[in-house]
């Protein structure tokens, strides 16, 4: 193992489409789904201004805003976007299977943030991401971690596609209770100041320990492990800062920080799973008033308003979510995925596992 820069590994492909764009796919920054690994999406025809080409294998890296943490490998040749960044390996000193990984992880997503410039719209050059320093194994224990983190991956999708189909059947579900969150219907309609109580994060600093009983949550998930919590058990996560438009639960108490909102229903009002599949309908990207880094307002979150059906109508739709979520477990034991085995450690700090 021994400490490299990302700029010792990789370099940056230069090349210009200086002939017919016809055929190429196109990939702009909206392309770009952030913290995924693999390219899903992309354009056709030749109606645009772009002219960076980037070849089957090259890591692109979305080099505006990259607190969106937009890196994704290049299946097939084709035409990119200015504001992303096309990252060649270097076949004899790092795997290019490996790369993809370096570069879509927290670690690089950080120092790429403190590298950029521009307050509206901040971009990093890859004269300073090629600075990045990480530690990278030989090249016998690279195949293994690239084979190991690719599967992984594997795994990863295949989980996903499990939770989008049953995401889609409690969302049914809901709306046959309780019809669509917009109307109000025979339903007593409440503003959430009236039902819940908003938690503000704070520093979790002071309390952070490694070993600490409560987990640290933020608007991108799990930071870290503290010695005190904020919120109880049961609380529906909502993003003030940065992601702010996937609601999460926890079911334990938890710290939250300064980028997340505890959303704490009242007991007998609001059932917590409702309230979450509440949420996860409502379009929280309209309360941004950022032009920069998405954010939301504790007084603009209690302004909302919200549907408040029977208790026990509430109960039962949280029964069939807990059903579904045994549901769900079940396929994914049953499947080739193994969740009881023993997991995969980190080999290097600066390589995260999906």
């Amino acid at each position: 193992m021994s400490k490299v820069l990302l700029g010792d590994v990789a370099v940056e492909h230069k090349e210009t489409c200086k002939g017919s764009k016809d055929g190429y796919p196109i990939v702009g920054l909206e392309h770009l789904v952030p913290e995924e690994i693999t390219l899903t999406a992309w354009g056709e025809g030749s109606e645009n201004t772009f002219t960076k080409m980037f070849r089957k294998g090259n890591v692109l890296f979305g080099r505006r805003r990259a607190y969106l943490k937009k890196a994704a490998v290049a299946p097939f040749d084709g035409i990119c976007s200015g504001d992303i960044t096309v990252i060649e390996a270097k076949p004899d000193r790092i795997l290019p299977e490996l790369l993809p990984f370096i570069i879509q992880n927290d670690a690089l997503f950080d120092f790429a943030v403190g590298k950029s410039a521009g307050s509206l719209s901040p971009r990093v050059k890859w004269e300073h991401l090629k600075n990045f320093e990480f530690e990278l194994p030989d090249m016998d224990k690279q195949k293994e971690l690239a084979a190991l983190l690719w599967a992984m991956d594997d795994t990863k999708k295949s989980y996903q596609k499990l939770i989008a189909a049953t995401d889609e059947l409690v969302k049914s579900q809901f709306m046959e209770q309780f019809g669509a969150i917009d109307s109000e219907g025979s339903f007593t309609r409440k503003q959430w100041k009236d039902v819940l109580k908003i938690v503000n994060g704070r520093d979790y600093k002071p309390i952070a320990d490694p070993d600490g009983q409560y987990p640290v949550y933020g608007s991108g998930g799990l930071m870290g492990r503290a010695t005190d919590y904020l919120c109880p058990e049961h609380t529906v996560v909502v993003g003030r800062k940065g992601t702010i438009d996937k609601p999460f639960v926890v079911n334990e108490k938890f710290w939250n920080v300064d980028t997340a909102f505890g959303v704490v229903p009242n007991q007998g009002v609001l059932h917590y799973l409702y309230l979450f599949w509440y949420c996860k309908q409502l379009d929280f990207k309209k309360l941004n008033k950022a032009s920069t880094l998405p954010s939301t307002t504790k007084d603009d979150l209690l302004k909302l308003w919200i549907n408040v059906p029977p208790y026990e109508l509430q109960e039962q739709f949280a029964a069939f979510v807990r059903q579904s979520d045994k549901s769900k477990f079940a396929a994914l034991r049953s499947s080739n995925l193994n969740l009881s085995g023993p997991q995969p450690t980190r080999i290097s700090p600066f390589i995260p596992l999906p």
